[in-house]
C-alpha cells in the first residue's frame, strides 16, 4: 500500500458491475483486507470448454485478483502484484452460485467465513459434486473449510470487522454485512428483498445499518427497464405462490402434476410440503437436504441424474420411480430430469428452477420439449431480489451517506436523497476520505 493511502479505508470493486452477479468486492484498511462475495457471473451463452481458474479469467467472469487463488493451480497465470497485507479474509453472503461457486478456488490459507445455515447449505447442495467448482485433485464433493459464525458475533480481520446478519432472500441463510474500519461503517446488503417469509430480518439490518458512509446495495429488479417503478406493481409473495400452487392440485383432481424450484429455496419446498393436499415426493438429494437441515423426513425417489444411495434415508420413505410416473393424483412431486418421461397432458409447475429463464439458452429448448409432449407448462416465481420500491425503501431505512449501486444492469436507476452516489466501473477503486 502507497504511503498516501495509509489509514484510509479503500473498497475495490473487482467485479459484480453492470451485470447481475459474480459480486467481488474488497474493503482494505492498511494491512487488513477483505473480499465478498466469492460466486462467477452467469453467462452459458458463452458455452465454455471448462471451469477451470484460467478460462473463467479469460472469458472475464472472475476477477483477476492477486494472492487470494490457491497458489497449487493459480501459478504460472498473470495476475497483477499486491501490497503486502497481514490479514486476508473472504466472506460469504449466501448460497447462490453467483456469489458462491468459486469458493474452491480460493487459497486454503485464507479464512472463509458464513453463517452456519450457509456452510451447512452448501455442503449438502454440493453432495453429488454438481453444485460448486470442483477443486483440482480432490473429490467432487469437496467443499473447502469455511469458518462458521454466528449471529451477533463479530469476526476482526486486523483492523477490520465484520458482523454478519440474516436478511430475507430466497436462499436459506443469506445475510448482509455491517463492516468497520477505524474510520469508516460500510454496509453490503448481499442479496435481499421484502416480500418473502423473512422481511423482519431485512428491516432489523436496515435499522443497524443506519447513517452508514457507504451503501453497496444490490439492484437486481431496476436492471430491465428505464422506468422500473412504474411496473412495479406486483405483489406475488411466497405465501400467494404457495396458495396457487395448492390451488393448481386442487383444480386437476385426476391429473399428474409434478414440480422444480430451486434447492437453496428450503423455506418454500418446506411451505409447499406443509400444504399440498398431495403428498409431496422429493428427489433424494433434494430430501436428504431437508434431513440434515430440517431434520424432516419426506418421501422421495432416485433419479437417473442423482442414482447413488442416500444411506441415511428412511426406506420406507422410497417411492419407486415407476408408481410417480403413473400416478394421477396422490402424488405432487418434484421432478429434475427425463421430462419427456412424463405423461401427456400432464401439468408441471415450475418455481424458479433451472433453467432460470429467457436469459438462458436452455430455457427456450426446455419450453418446446414440453410443448412436443403436450405438458402444460405454469410458472409459479417469486423473486428474491427487492423490488423497485421495496429498494428505495430500504434507502430511506438505512439513509446512507454515499450509495453504491451493485449487482445490476442499470445502476443508474438507484437513487440516493440523503447524500452522494457513485456508479463504480469493474476495477474501480474508491477512497474514502476521513472527516
Amino acid at each position: 500500500m502507497e504511503s498516501k493511502d495509509r489509514n484510509k479505508t479503500i473498497v475495490t470493486f473487482h467485479s459484480g458491475i453492470m451485470t447481475i452477479g459474480g459480486t467481488v468486492i474488497e474493503v482494505a484498511y492498511n494491512d487488513s483486507h477483505i473480499f465478498f462475495d466469492f460466486g462467477t457471473e452467469f453467462r452459458p451463452e458463452l458455452n465454455l470448454k471448462d471451469e477451470s481458474l484460467e478460462t473463467l479469467l479469460n472469458n472475464r467472469l472472475i476477477p483477476a485478483i492477486p494472492a487470494v487463488y490457491d497458489k497449487s493451480f493459480s501459478t504460472g497465470l498473470e495476475l497483477p502484484t499486491i501490497g503486502e497485507f497481514k490479514h486476508t479474509a473472504v466472506f460469504l453472503s449466501h448460497v447462490h452460485l453467483d456469489h458462491s461457486k468459486m469458493v474452491n478456488y480460493l487459497d486454503e490459507d485464507i479464512p472463509l467465513y458464513a453463517f452456519e445455515k450457509t456452510e451447512q447449505l452448501l455442503k449438502s447442495l454440493n453432495r453429488a459434486g454438481t453444485f460448486l467448482i470442483p477443486s483440482p485433485g480432490k473429490e467432487l464433493s469437496y467443499v473447502r473449510p469455511i469458518t462458521k459464525v454466528e449471529q451477533g458475533e463479530i469476526v476482526t480481520v486486523g483492523e477490520i470487522t465484520v458482523e454478519m446478519m440474516p436478511v430475507d432472500h430466497d436462499a436459506y441463510g443469506a445475510t448482509g454485512f455491517l463492516i468497520r474500519t477505524p474510520d469508516k461503517f460500510l454496509v453490503y446488503t448481499g442479496d435481499l428483498r421484502l416480500h418473502g417469509y423473512d422481511a423482519q430480518d431485512t428491516i432489523d439490518f436496515c435499522d443497524k445499518a443506519q447513517d452508514c458512509d457507504m451503501l453497496m446495495m444490490e439492484g437486481v429488479s431496476v436492471s430491465f427497464s428505464d422506468n422500473p417503478r412504474e411496473l412495479d406493481i406486483e405483489t406475488f409473495t411466497e405465501e400467494d405462490l404457495v396458495e396457487s400452487l395448492v390451488e393448481l392440485e386442487l383444480e386437476n383432481p385426476d391429473r399428474q402434476i409434478t414440480f422444480n424450484g430451486y434447492p437453496a429455496n428450503l423455506k418454500r419446498f418446506a411451505k409447499i410440503i406443509e400444504r399440498s393436499p398431495r403428498t409431496v415426493v422429493l428427489e433424494a438429494q433434494m430430501a436428504a437436504l431437508f434431513a440434515e437441515i430440517f431434520n424432516i423426513e419426506v418421501a422421495y425417489y432416485y433419479s437417473s441424474k442423482n442414482p447413488e444411495k442416500v444411506e441415511f434415508l428412511d426406506e420406507s420413505l422410497e417411492i419407486p420411480y415407476e408408481n410417480l410416473l403413473t400416478d394421477k393424483g396422490e402424488y405432487l412431486w418434484q421432478v429434475v430430469d427425463n421430462f419427456e418421461n412424463l405423461q401427456d397432458g400432464s401439468l408441471y409447475i415450475h418455481s424458479d428452477a433451472e433453467p432460470l429463464g429467457d436469459f438462458d439458452p436452455a430455457y427456450a429448448k426446455f419450453l418446446k420439449m414440453l410443448a412436443r409432449k403436450n405438458i402444460e407448462f405454469t410458472r409459479l416465481s417469486c423473486s428474491g431480489h427487492a423490488r423497485p420500491r421495496d429498494l428505495d425503501r430500504i434507502i430511506a431505512m438505512i439513509h446512507p451517506k454515499l450509495l453504491v449501486p451493485i449487482h445490476t444492469l442499470k445502476p443508474e436507476n438507484l437513487e440516493n436523497p440523503y447524500g452522494e452516489r457513485i456508479l463504480p466501473r469493474r476495477g474501480q477503486k474508491i477512497i474514502l476520505q476521513g472527516e
